[in-house]
C-alpha cells in the first residue's frame, strides 16, 4: 500500500508536468512506446511465477535442494546461489526475486538454518548476476535497443567478464561475513519424507508452495517454465513469450484451481510506482538535470572514466531506481564500452537502498509475506561495502576484456 501511495504521488507530479507543458505529450508517447513492453513483461512474469508458486513448483525445488545439500550449509547455500544465477540470467532479475525467495525461505526454515545469508545472496545475485543477457535485466533490454539491437550472443560477448566479477565479489563477501552460519549442519531427510510446514497460515503456505499438490498443475506448470526459457532468449519479444506462458497457466488454473485467479496476481502497486517514477524522471530532462548528470558522469573510455560512469549509474539507482537512472544517464554513454560500464552501475550497484531496483522491492515483499524481517540499516551498510568492490572489479574486467578483443 505504501508503494502504491508513493506511486500515486509520482503520477500526480508527472501529470502536472504534462499539464503545464513541462513534459511534452510527444515525449510521453515515446516513453510509453519504449517502456510499455517492458512493464508488460514484468506483469506477465509476475503472473507466471505467482501461479508456479501456487502449483507447488517451489515446494518441489526446495525439497530437492535440501536433499542435495547433504546436511551441509555451505553446499545448500551454493546450490541456491547457482539456482539464483541461472534464474537471473535466463528468467530476469525480477523473476528471480519472486520465484526464488520462497524457495530460500522454505528450505532454510525446514533445515533449521538462519535465513539471512541465503536471502541476501538471493537478492544480491538477482541484481549482480543480471549483466550477461538482454533478458537478464530490464535495463539490458533498454541498452540492447540503444546498441542497435545487438544479438544476445553479442551482448554476452561484451558483458561476460564483468558479469563474472559481479557474481564472485558479493558471494565472497557473504561467505566471509556469514562463515559461522554457513559452517552449520542440518538434518538430512529423504525427499519422499519432506512435508509442508505445519502450523503455517494459508497465505504463507501459498507463498511458499506448501499446500496440496495437484497432479496435473505441478508437472504442467513445470513444463511451461521449461519451455519459456528458450523462448526468452530466442529473439521473440519478451512480453509476447511471457504473456503466452501466463495465458497458458491462466487457462490451466481456470480448469484445475479457479480460486487462485484473483486480481492480486497483478503487481498493481509496482505498476503505479514505476509509471509515476518514469514520468517524473522524464520530466527532469527539461529542468537541466541531464547537464548536472553529465558533469558527474564525465567522458572517455579509460578505466577511471568507465568507473566514474559506473559509479554515477550506481548512485542514481540508489537515489531513485535503476530503470529511470539508466534512462537518464544513457545519452551520456555513446559507445558499447561506456554502455557496458553504465550497465555495471545500474545492475550491480543497486544494493544499498530498498527502492534501488524493482527486484529488491519484490524480494522484500515476499519476505514480508513469509514473516521474515530484514533490517534496512544493516542491508545498506553491507551494500556500502560490496558495491564499490564489485564496481571496481567489474569495470576492470570490462576494460581488459574489451581491450584484448
Amino acid at each position: 500500500m505504501r508503494l502504491a501511495i508513493i506511486g500515486a504521488v509520482l503520477l500526480v507530479a508527472g501529470g502536472v508536468a504534462v499539464a503545464t507543458g513541462l513534459l511534452p505529450w510527444a515525449e510521453v508517447g515515446v516513453l510509453v512506446e519504449r517502456v510499455a513492453p517492458i512493464m508488460g513483461f514484468v506483469v506477465a512474469m509476475t503472473v507466471v511465477t505467482e501461479l508456479a508458486s501456487d502449483a507447488g513448483v517451489f515446494q518441489w525445488i526446495a525439497g530437492r535442494l535440501r536433499h542435495w545439500g547433504r546436511g551441509r550449509s555451505y553446499a545448500l547455500w551454493l546450490l541456491l546461489a547457482v539456482l539464483a544465477i541461472l534464474s537471473t540470467i535466463f528468467l530476469s532479475i525480477d523473476t528471480t526475486a519472486v520465484l526464488l525467495t520462497p524457495v530460500v525461505v522454505t528450505v532454510t526454515r525446514r533445515a533449521g538454518l538462519p535465513v539471512l545469508p541465503f536471502a541476501l545472496a538471493t537478492v544480491w545475485l538477482a541484481n549482480t548476476a543480471s549483466l550477461l543477457l538482454p533478458v537478464s535485466n530490464l535495463t539490458n533490454l533498454l541498452a540492447q535497443h540503444s546498441l542497435g539491437g545487438i544479438t544476445p550472443a553479442g551482448f554476452a560477448a561484451l558483458m561476460w567478464a564483468p558479469a563474472l566479477a559481479a557474481i564472485v565479489v558479493p558471494l565472497a563477501f557473504i561467505a566471509i561475513v556469514f562463515r559461522r552460519d554457513l559452517r552449520r549442519s542440518y538434518a538430512r531427510i529423504p525427499v519422499t519424507r519432506i512435508k509442508p510446514d505445519a502450523g503455517t497460515s494459508s497465505a504463507s503456505r501459498q507463498t511458499s508452495g506448501a499446500q496440496s499438490t495437484d497432479p496435473v498443475l505441478l508437472p504442467a506448470t513445470a513444463v511451461v517454465l521449461v519451455l519459456l526459457l528458450p523462448a526468452l532468449v530466442s529473439g521473440i519479444p519478451l512480453w509476447i513469450s511471457a504473456s503466452s506462458a501466463a495465458m497458458v497457466l491462466l487457462v490451466l488454473f481456470a480448469i484445475r484451481r479457479r480460486r487462485s485467479l484473483t486480481v492480486k496476481l497483478v503487481p498493481w502497486s509496482l505498476l503505479v510506482f514505476t509509471s509515476g517514477l518514469f514520468l517524473v524522471v522524464e520530466a527532469t530532462r527539461y529542468i537541466g538535470l541531464p547537464q548536472l548528470v553529465a558533469n558527474v558522469a564525465g567522458q572517455g573510455e579509460g578505466f577511471f572514466d568507465l568507473l566514474r560512469l559506473a559509479a554515477t549509474g550506481a548512485l542514481g539507482s540508489n537515489v531513485v531506481n535503476n530503470l529511470p537512472a539508466y534512462l537518464l544517464v544513457e545519452p551520456l554513454a555513446g559507445s558499447p564500452l561506456r554502455t557496458g560500464a553504465l550497465l555495471i552501475g545500474v545492475n550491480a550497484g543497486p544494493l544499498i537502498t530498498p527502492w534501488a531496483s524493482l527486484a529488491t522491492l519484490l524480494w522484500h515483499d515476499r519476505l514480508t509475506r513469509m514473516n521474515v524481517l530484514i533490517s534496512w540499516r544493516g542491508y545498506a551498510l553491507f551494500g556500502l561495502i560490496v558495491v564499490p568492490l564489485t564496481l571496481v572489479a567489474a569495470v576492470a574486467l570490462l576494460a581488459l576484456a574489451v581491450g584484448s578483443a
